[in-house]
């Protein structure tokens, strides 16, 4: 009998362990637990001619960011599938290959005819709908509902305790506004599978997002332990517990648990999450009021130095951005301001002028040109989101914007903007703001 994975669609393998191994290697991946490698690895093992081990392989390989092995490891999969792949599996190796060689927009056009005709291969599935997705990275600025979109479309052929779905459905709809649903799905997902890095990590933020601080710092402190801290999101979970202690005013506990998770020092994570974290905190951290210990942007700035050195990653741009203008490196920030503007200039950037715009005013609120560093916010508040990533890790943008329009006097826009995410969720430090604009 030939081997099917868990979904019912048949495998290019005639050992039950190789099909065995790659399932819970496949469901290892897809959760983001630790396990993975070694658990595809010995799928290979059993049956080195099984081509869509090889291209498990290779995406958990640029998940790590570990390229070159994912390049190999792609390569052989394209070599293995074309002689004896059947139609899904040449389809399912195609669109990875071209998502690892680094063609994103037909990796996801190829993601969404894929998933038309084979809506249950989940791995292929899940490209285009995490917060580093090929949506979240297509320079859309409407990607948040494009992932709902694919979610309702394909919600029919998933059973209602599948724990993919669940967690990939709820992040999608949390993300989109409708913090209810997301809730119910994101956390129905971690109850049928604990050992869920992507349902834990959408519980924190869906959680973020209804403004439930006591509730996330809850839940991360009972989650966060079982975790290894070799778990490429151990940090980045961590740092959601740490804005919640920004949140509630507690800069100490913030701090604590920056340096024990969150630092270069201290995190597995892979760069881009590495750097986005540490420059997001720490510039929250002052943005706050708070100081900032000596040496941290230090060491934040020397990590960073390592990676995304060429401009065109716009998620990534605006992190080194603030890495730039936080240490006064402001030659490095104007090269890569100049390096997108030419990209915008020559229509190869997707995500258009507000990555060069928000990078500028990075440099004018390190340089308390607050009255600056608003206008050009304002001016590109709605398009913020073509950076990709969380509404979380876009919400920087916004915070700079709000404490620039307080520092420069314009305090009925701060107010105008207080009341508009206060009615969104409530927040203590809003509150205090709002209260303190109204006695000021």
């Amino acid at each position: 009998m030939p081997c099917h994975d868990r979904y019912g669609l048949p495998l290019s393998t005639s050992s039950d362990f190789a099909a065995e191994q790659y399932q819970t290697g496949l469901d290892l991946l897809l959760s983001l637990w630790p396990g993975a490698s070694q658990t595809l690895e010995e799928a290979i093992t059993a049956d080195p001619s099984f081509a869509l081990a090889y291209a498990a392989r290779a995406r958990l390989h640029a998940i790590q960011a570990e390229s070159a092995e994912a390049l190999s490891r792609i390569a052989t999969a394209e070599e293995l599938v074309a002689r004896h792949g059947t139609e899904r599996e040449r389809s399912h190796v195609g669109v990875l290959s071209l998502a690892i060689n680094g063609q994103a927009a037909m990796a996801l056009d190829g993601a969404l005819a894929h998933a038309d005709r084979w809506p249950r291969d989940i791995l292929i599935l899940s490209l285009p709908l995490g917060a580093f997705g090929l949506f979240a990275f297509s320079g859309m600025a409407d990607h948040d509902q494009a992932r709902v979109d694919l979610c309702e479309r394909h919600a029919r052929h998933f059973e209602a305790d599948d724990w993919w779905f669940l967690t990939y459905r709820g992040w999608a709809h949390g993300e989109n506004g409708n913090v209810t649903l997301g809730r119910e799905l994101t956390q129905r997902g971690l109850e049928v599978r604990r050992n869920n890095v992507n349902a834990a990590h959408a519980f924190a933020h869906v959680l973020h997002e209804s403004g439930a601080s006591d509730e996330a710092e809850a839940h991360i402190t009972d989650w966060l332990p079982g975790y290894d801290r070799s778990g490429i999101l151990h940090g980045h979970i961590a740092w959601h517990g740490a804005l919640v202690a920004l949140e509630k005013g507690d800069a100490e506990r913030a701090l604590t648990i920056y340096g024990e998770h969150v630092a270069p020092s201290a995190s597995t994570g892979v760069p881009i999450n590495v750097v986005s974290d540490t420059s997001s905190f720490l510039w929250r951290l002052q943005a706050y009021d708070h100081a900032v210990p000596a040496g941290l942007w230090d060491e934040a700035a020397s990590y960073a130095s390592n990676y995304f050195r060429q401009a065109g990653f716009p998620f990534a741009d605006f992190h080194m951005a603030l890495i730039a203008a936080a240490t006064g490196d402001f030659r490095a920030l104007e090269s890569r301001v100049a390096a997108l503007t030419d990209l915008v200039e020559a229509g190869s950037l997707a995500a258009g002028p507000v990555v060069p715009a928000i990078c500028r005013a990075a440099r004018a609120f390190a340089e308390e040109d607050y009255a600056g560093c608003a206008r050009l916010l304002e001016h590109m508040a709605s398009e913020v989101v073509r950076i990709g990533g969380s509404g979380a890790q876009r919400e920087i943008v916004e915070d700079t914007l709000l404490v620039s329009l307080m520092r420069s006097g314009e305090a009925d826009k701060a107010r105008a903007l207080l009341d508009k995410r206060l009615h969104r969720r409530p927040s203590p430090r809003d509150t205090h703001w709002r209260n303190s604009l109204v006695s000021g």
